[in-house]
């Protein structure tokens, strides 16, 4: 039913200058309209969004990034970076000004020279210094193209801020947000150098403890971040692991030569 969904997923996906846009704007509900002229004006008075437009850039999230990055120090020039769920390139946008060397005049970028791989299903306009794939980052064939980018090099940090399309419920898209975080991590563990960083989003429920435990027996430091930039009221949090342990060996199991089997 209309009245068990959020009013921002019925609404605001389809709301530009305080407009709802609607095939058939008769059946939506008076306390819809009164919720997407509330976004609406939250829109317009909030800092970050000013900044943003500011800036150029294209989501206030890019803020959010940045002051994760100003604590912890993980992305330098000459870094090699990759941003699963990117759309719509906020985050990989902050990335390339940290990580991409300027170059001159027809001079190709090189990987040497910083780089940013940028994956999502949805499309991304362009971005300076930035490999924009329109793929899954979980299927192998996504997997097998970034490799051969990388060109057997490993990355220094993989950044997320994926989040599912919310339904409300919050235990629901707790657990939704949560499996696309071990999705990232595990895509992590496959191209992540040793030493190297992970970030990712999330939202509070419970199981980011158990969460947080698995990221301790893979990084050397986890932390739990919440940036000014993240509205008081959201329940969202990050991680931000660094010192990436790389992944462990599974131990040959050894016969002895002498021991008659038959």
């Amino acid at each position: 039913m209309l009245t068990s969904l959020p009013f921002r997923s019925l609404c605001i996906r389809g709301t530009r200058a305080g407009k709802i846009l609607t095939p058939n704007s008769s059946i939506v509900p008076t306390c819809f309209y009164s919720s997407a002229k509330q976004w609406s004006q939250r829109q317009k008075n909030d800092y970050f969004v000013k900044q943003a437009m500011t800036n150029n850039y294209r989501a206030r999230s890019a803020f959010k990034l940045i002051e994760l990055n100003d604590k912890h120090r993980f992305l330098r020039k000459g870094h090699i970076c990759v941003d699963c769920g990117a759309s719509p390139g906020g985050w990989s946008q902050v990335a390339s000004e940290k990580v991409c060397r300027k170059l001159r005049p027809l001079e190709k970028r090189e990987l040497s020279d910083g780089y940013v791989i940028a994956i999502d299903l949805l499309p991304i306009n362009p971005i300076p210094g930035v490999h924009i794939l329109q793929k899954d980052f979980t299927e192998l064939s996504t997997q097998n193209t970034i490799k051969n980018i990388l060109d057997k090099r490993k990355v220094h940090v993989v950044i997320s801020d994926m989040a599912p399309s919310f339904t409300g419920n919050h235990a629901v898209d707790h657990v939704r947000i949560m499996n696309l975080c071990e999705s990232a991590l595990g895509f992590a563990e496959i191209i992540l150098r040793k030493g190297g960083t992970f970030v990712c989003k999330f939202i509070m429920g419970g199981t980011e403890r158990d969460f947080k435990l698995l990221l301790q027996s893979k990084f050397s430091k986890v932390y739990h971040e919440k940036p000014a930039s993240s509205r008081k009221e959201s329940t969202e949090g990050f991680f931000v692991c660094t010192g990436y342990l790389g992944q462990k060996k599974e131990p040959v199991e050894e016969y002895d030569d002498d021991i008659d089997y038959n």
